[in-house]
């Protein structure tokens, strides 16, 4: 009887470290969005090497969040759909597309994102009520390589990440039975 009182106050307490949290995290020497927005801008278009970006970090080389990519790889990057036309492009992007093998990019997706529960842990625990809070900040770059010189750099990003999400299901657990009900209805018909 004691353990069920005690079990019933820790549910409903509300204790902060019993619900569950997230954590994304993308490997790389930079710890805020401002350090890899600064490295970045250390870039120079038509004076940094290969061996500059292995330095800042920005080669496959040391940076395993850094992808390579090929002129076939930009098309879709660059022209998205058919509004898009190659002469709206900027000359350098065209012209890395156009030299096909000669020419090459390098993409760095960084993301760091922490996800923690909040409200009451027995309506969580149930299913009737989520609450999460997410936060961190992300950064896209892309930057384009012709004989070994940065021809073209792009970057875009999220300085700041937060926001809420919250999750209502009414019936709780009974809620995600519908689901399986009509599911198994639908194949007997």
């Amino acid at each position: 009887m004691l353990l069920v009182v005690l079990g019933t106050m820790v549910l409903t307490s509300g204790c902060k470290n019993l619900f569950p949290s997230k954590s994304s995290v993308v490997n790389s020497r930079w710890k805020q969005y401002q350090e890899v927005e600064t490295a970045f801008s250390r870039i120079v278009v038509n004076e940094s090497s290969t061996n500059e970006l292995v330095r800042l970090g920005f080669h496959p080389s040391v940076s395993p969040n850094v992808r390579v990519l090929s002129y076939v790889d930009l098309i879709p990057i660059f022209m998205p759909n058919q509004a898009v036309r190659k002469e709206d492009l900027p000359p350098p992007v065209r012209e890395c597309i156009d030299d096909r093998e000669k020419g090459m990019a390098y993409v760095v997706d960084l993301q760091v994102l922490q996800s923690k529960r909040y409200g009451n842990l027995f309506l969580d625990i149930f299913g009737f009520k989520k609450k999460t809070h997410e936060q961190g900040w992300q950064f896209k770059g892309i930057i384009l390589i012709k004989n070994g010189t940065v021809v073209y750099k792009l970057s875009s990003g999220q300085p700041e990440i937060s926001r809420n999400e919250k999750t209502v299901k009414p019936l709780g657990p009974l809620q995600e039975l519908d689901s399986v009900f009509f599911g198994v209805v639908g194949k007997v018909k």
